[in-house]
C-alpha cells in the first residue's frame, strides 16, 4: 500500500521552480532571438532601399552623361549604340519611342505606378544601357523594379506630396510603395530631416485602393502604417 502511494505521489509531482525558471529563460532567449532577427531584417531592407535611391540616381546621371539625354526622354534609346536592347518600347506611328526628347522627364504621378509613358521607359532605358539589372523589354508595371519592402519603385517628375503650408516636391523623385512605418522613419532620418511633410524626403499613408501622392501626411509617422515615400534626387 505504501509503495502504491509513493508511486502515485511521484506521478503527481509537478515541475520544480528551477525547471520552470530554465523553461522561462529558454523562452526568453527564443523570443529575443526572433525579435533581434526581425530587427536585422528590417535594418537590411532599409539599407537596401537607401542603396536603391542612391543607385538609381547615380544611374540616371551616368546615363545622361553618356548619351546627353535623360533616361525615359531618349528617342534614340537602344538604337545603334551598342545597348543590349533594340528599342521595343511603346512606339508612335512613326516608329519612334514615345519619349518626346524634349529635355525633361515627363513621368506623371497619375500613371507612374502603372509604368506608363516615360516612367516605364526610364527604367527600360537604364536597363538597356546596362546601368541597372533586369530585362529592358518589360513594359508597364512590369518595367518597375520591386523595392525591398515588396512594393514598386518608380520615378515621378510632377509636383507631389505637398506639405502643410509648404509647396510640394518638385524635380525628379524616386518613389516606393508599401514601406512600413518604422522603415519610413529610418529612411527619412537617414536621408533627410525626419519630418513626414517637409524636406526632400516625404511620405503619405498608403491606401489599399489607390496610389495617391498629391499630399504628404500631416501628422508624424505611425509605425503601424504603410507609406508611399518619395525622395528628390
Amino acid at each position: 500500500m505504501n509503495d502504491m502511494t509513493t508511486i502515485k505521489r511521484c506521478r503527481e509531482r509537478g515541475f520544480t521552480l528551477i525547471e520552470i525558471a530554465i523553461v522561462l529563460v529558454i523562452i526568453g532567449l527564443l523570443l529575443g532571438g526572433v525579435l533581434q532577427g526581425q530587427q536585422l531584417i528590417e535594418n537590411s531592407r532599409v539599407k537596401s532601399a537607401t542603396n536603391d535611391f542612391n543607385g538609381i540616381a547615380a544611374a540616371m546621371f551616368s546615363y545622361q552623361d553618356r548619351y546627353g539625354r535623360l533616361p525615359g526622354d531618349d528617342p534614340n534609346a537602344g538604337k545603334d549604340r551598342g545597348d543590349s536592347w533594340s528599342g521595343d518600347a511603346d512606339t508612335s506611328a512613326e516608329g519612334e519611342s514615345s519619349s518626346k526628347g524634349n529635355g525633361r522627364l515627363d513621368a506623371l504621378s497619375g500613371e507612374a505606378f502603372d509604368g506608363k509613358g516615360e516612367a516605364g521607359e526610364f527604367f527600360q532605358n537604364l536597363r538597356s544601357a546596362g546601368f541597372i539589372s533586369g530585362s529592358p523589354t518589360e513594359k508597364d508595371a512590369r518595367a518597375l523594379p520591386q523595392n525591398p519592402f515588396g512594393g514598386l519603385t518608380t520615378v515621378v517628375s510632377d509636383e507631389v506630396l505637398k506639405g502643410s503650408g509648404t509647396s510640394g516636391l518638385n524635380g525628379t523623385k524616386i518613389c516606393m510603395t508599401n514601406v512600413p512605418g518604422t522603415s519610413a522613419i529610418a529612411l527619412d532620418t537617414q536621408l533627410d530631416d525626419g519630418k513626414i511633410d517637409a524636406g526632400r524626403f516625404r511620405a503619405a499613408s498608403e491606401s489599399a485602393e489607390t496610389v495617391n501622392i498629391d499630399s504628404a501626411g500631416t501628422d508624424s509617422y505611425n509605425e503601424d502604417t504603410n507609406y508611399i515615400v518619395c525622395y528628390r534626387i
